[in-house]
């Protein structure tokens, strides 16, 4: 992993100064406990099958990425500071669809849903609501009621 201090001094001054929005973290709402939920992954790391279109620079919408077809998750991260070592060697982590298993496999979580999504990174957030609403869509028709974010 990359240290902050090894970074070029520009995209370091970058980072270090970003303002990143306040985010609410309580719940909005009790679910089912932990061993009865739904979970779904949804990336920030511009995941997509091999044969899905690329993501564009700034984009907005999403990925579908069916658990079936894992074995073809590429990731085209249009960052060029965006370190793909660990990617690279194991999927898992960034995208941890195996762990999902092992933990309804042994109970701990309901069921890992049918399909996972991933967004571009480094873009608005603000600009993504009209996308991640039609995405709540889909989670609520596979029954999701759990969701792991996972940010890169």
């Amino acid at each position: 992993m990359v240290r902050l201090a090894e970074i070029d001094p520009g995209m370091r001054a970058f980072l270090t100064h970003y303002k990143c929005p306040p985010i609410d973290t309580h719940a909005w709402s009790r679910g089912p406990n932990l061993s009865e939920r739904r979970v779904a992954l949804i990336s920030s790391a511009g995941l997509r099958r091999r044969d899905d279109r690329p993501f564009d620079i700034g984009a907005i919408d999403y990925r579908i990425l069916p658990m079936e077809k894992r074995d073809e998750i590429i990731q085209d991260h249009t960052n060029a500071s965006h370190d793909r070592t660990g990617y690279l060697q194991d999927l898992n982590t960034i995208f941890p669809l195996d762990r999902l298993d092992e933990m309804a496999a042994s109970n701990e979580i309901g069921s890992a849903a049918d399909y996972h999504y991933s967004f571009m990174g480094a873009t608005q957030a603000q600009a993504l609501e009209p996308d991640v609403r039609r995405l709540a869509g889909l989670l609520k028709a596979d029954e999701v009621d759990t969701v792991v974010l996972c940010p890169v």
